[in-house]
């Protein structure tokens, strides 16, 4: 199976970074944009907006009602028992949540997220499974199999992220 379009979108903006103070990172604004945000700036925490972008560059609709939190994005979709590539994952965190999409895993037995807002950036990083609270699926779309032995692994790089705000 293919990578889902939402996936390559979100490979597609690999590198995209907010930019402290004003002005705003042109690509975060065109996103706020596209979606309608009733703000413009990339000083609020973007991780959804980071997902949400890319799921409408991809044509899944309907996006979940507060697509700019984290946690919300655990009322949409289809509820998966694990994680596969493509999936979103939501993370708890201190404050808040935060989202992104599963990519493999990494010799140390943490979870690769591409995702928005990851060091101010768009980039993959590894995570503690346990700070996963869920994963998600479109409605309406076949998944490939899900499970911790169905993701590709990767040679473990860096420090797991914990707190993306």
């Amino acid at each position: 199976m293919s990578e889902p379009l939402w996936l390559v979108a979100a490979r597609g903006y690999i590198g995209v970074r907010e930019i402290p103070g004003a002005p705003t990172a042109p690509t975060i604004t065109r996103w706020l944009q596209q979606l309608q945000a009733w703000w413009q700036d990339d000083e609020t925490p973007w991780c959804g907006t980071f997902v949400a972008a890319c799921m409408r560059d991809a044509a899944i609709s309907p996006l979940p009602k507060f697509w700019m939190r984290a946690k919300d994005w655990l009322n949409w979709g289809q509820i998966l028992s694990g994680p596969c590539v493509g999936a979103v994952v939501v993370f708890e965190r201190e404050g808040g949540g935060h989202v992104g999409f599963v990519v493999g895993r990494d010799t140390q037995g943490r979870l690769l997220v591409l995702g928005g807002n990851q060091g101010d950036q768009v980039k993959v990083s590894p995570f503690i499974v346990a700070r996963a609270v869920g994963y998600r699926w479109p409605t309406g779309i076949n998944h490939p199999a899900v499970g911790w032995s169905e993701l590709p692994v990767s040679a473990a790089t860096g420090a797991a992220s914990r707190n993306e705000a």
